[in-house]
């Protein structure tokens, strides 16, 4: 991932409405959900989410697919593994990591 499309995706992200709106698309999986229910289950008014949806659709976040008369948004799982991808990419000097290894990222010493 390029550092300009990583912004994108951080600055799309930046805000809380559409931070709510993509995890709760992380949360229903490839299933996605139609925007009327998204809208329903956050208590975001219709337009507001349209712009919400816009922003992160053009962030490559979301993708969107028609059901009969409702659109369906889900969240790009590719892209987001990419972003988390380039944000850890040089954690631990580029050596294995995390819980299971005996290298941890942390300041912690």
């Amino acid at each position: 991932m390029e550092s300009k499309t990583a912004v994108l995706a951080l600055s799309a992200l930046a805000q809380e409405s559409r931070l709510a709106v993509f995890r709760l698309l992380v949360q229903a999986g490839d299933a996605g959900m139609a925007a009327g229910r998204i809208a329903e289950t956050l208590a975001v008014p219709a337009s507001s989410l349209s712009f919400h949806l816009k922003e992160l659709s053009h962030a490559g976040l979301l993708s969107s697919r028609q059901e009969g008369r409702f659109v369906i948004y889900s969240a790009n799982f590719e892209v987001m593994n990419q972003l988390l991808g380039y944000l850890t990419e040089n954690c631990c000097g580029g050596q294995p990591c995390g819980p299971n290894s005996s290298i941890s990222c942390s300041t912690q010493p």
